[in-house]
């Protein structure tokens, strides 16, 4: 007996909730034959206020963690996505071995930047010498809230920018990839049932141009990855919003997601504090 498929609902991550987008609106999305897929939510800018405020209430007591807490839980969200191999690779698309391959590199992806958690202070902090009776101490601290568009890769590349932003101890707002945001939706799934807490990522689904340029002028978002914005006069509207309260803006270039990534993506949205402090006291 044949049977009605079930298709999924896609819809956005909050918060750690999955609302529809307030307005209400959705768009398709196509194989890369053109074949329908499913239908996801259009995030408006109203979603996008409520991402930047669910972001700003998780950041203190994500950024309050210790960094060794940060690995766990970041190890924890690689442990759930290796269970769901299959489903990801199904809903990646190509060729099976391709997509598999794909799922295993971000499973190993997060594993690497879990592994950094509460390394990275010590690789980029320092004890500055003093002609004088002092210690010099400087130390990385998390920027904040970080907004990211990300890249047309759908999971490898996605995870690549998202990693580097959260184990620093920032939280973030995404704009998953316009074409393909179905994994970074089924990636929210893994995050939300394992022991990330609730506003450390959110997720919007739909039209860059609507929404880069909202969270680029938005007030209380301190740093801007531009990583996949396509569009060159986009990028640079971008980068001109962005500059009313000075955020950290990570422009877009053409990255290699298989190759080693290096400490540069996490070292980008992190401030150095110093401080001065009488020797003897």
């Amino acid at each position: 007996m044949s049977r009605l498929s079930v298709r999924k609902t896609y819809k956005l991550y909050i918060g750690g909730a999955f609302p529809r987008s307030e307005s209400g609106r959705s768009y398709p999305v196509t194989s890369p034959k053109g074949d329908f897929l499913a239908n996801a939510s259009r995030a408006s800018r109203k979603d996008a206020r409520d991402a930047v405020v669910a972001a700003r209430k998780a950041f203190p007591g994500w950024s309050g963690a210790t960094p060794y807490n940060r690995g766990q839980v970041i190890y924890r969200v690689a442990e759930m996505l290796e269970g769901r191999r299959a489903q990801f690779a199904e809903e990646l698309g190509g060729g099976k071995r391709a997509a598999l391959e794909q799922v295993d590199a971000t499973v190993d992806r997060l594993v690497w930047y879990a592994g950094w958690s509460d390394k990275i202070a010590a690789v980029h902090g320092a004890a500055n010498p003093v002609a004088g009776p002092y210690f010099n101490l400087s130390s990385p601290e998390p920027t904040g809230v970080v907004a990211v568009v990300a890249p047309a890769d759908p999971l490898l590349g996605l995870v690549s920018v998202v990693a580097p932003v959260i184990v620093t101890g920032n939280t973030c707002v995404v704009v998953a990839s316009e074409p393909a945001p179905l994994a970074a939706i089924t990636l929210a799934e893994v995050l939300a049932t394992s022991d990330l807490p609730g506003g450390v990522v959110n997720v919007l689904t739909g039209r860059q141009a609507e929404l880069a340029p909202w969270l680029a002028a938005h007030m209380d978002v301190n740093g801007l990855d531009l990583t996949g914005v396509g569009d060159e006069e986009l990028a640079l509207r971008c980068e001109q919003e962005a500059a009313e309260n000075l955020k950290r803006v990570l422009r877009p270039v053409a990255e290699d997601w298989t190759a080693d990534p290096g400490t540069g993506r996490m070292t980008r949205f992190l401030e150095t504090k110093t401080v001065w402090h009488p020797v003897g006291i």
